[in-house]
């Protein structure tokens, strides 16, 4: 694995957290009906980890020599509670599978602090991903 390869790797990364919390704090204001107040705090609860996340690869990438995107991923366009839940959860998947890869690439690069971090990230976005899908699990049609 060489260095820009990594960098460009991370930068995918942080597009995808700058659009994670564009998406928690987007999905927050549009939940209506009785479980707003739940699905308001349950999406703000996210923004710190994400934004958390975003931060460290800013850095990073900087570390590593290179310059940190600015341009966040895409946030599906979602009109409905269950919608925007099921976005989420696609979301944290992904972005479980992406740290998970990301992670097998700092140990080929030989960063094992990069490494570490990343691990701990795909232990954060998994959790995400299997809170979002306990609440699916049971929701309403």
């Amino acid at each position: 694995m060489d260095k820009l390869t990594l960098i460009d790797n991370l930068n995918q990364d942080l597009a995808g957290e700058l659009g994670a919390v564009i998406q928690y704090l987007t999905y927050a204001a549009k939940a209506n009906g009785p479980f707003r107040p739940q699905l308001v705090q349950f999406f703000m609860a996210e923004v710190p980890d994400e934004q958390g996340h975003a931060t460290f690869l800013a850095n990073k990438i900087v570390a590593l020599g290179g310059e940190p995107t600015t341009k966040p991923r895409p946030v599906p366009e979602a009109h409905t509670n269950k919608k925007m839940l099921e976005a989420v959860l696609a979301a944290e998947r992904q972005a479980t599978q992406d740290y998970a890869e990301r992670a097998e690439q700092a140990a080929q690069y030989g960063d094992k602090g990069l490494e570490i971090q990343l691990e701990n990230m795909v232990l954060d976005e998994s959790g995400h991903a299997e809170e979002t899908a306990r609440i699916l699990s049971e929701w309403p049609l």
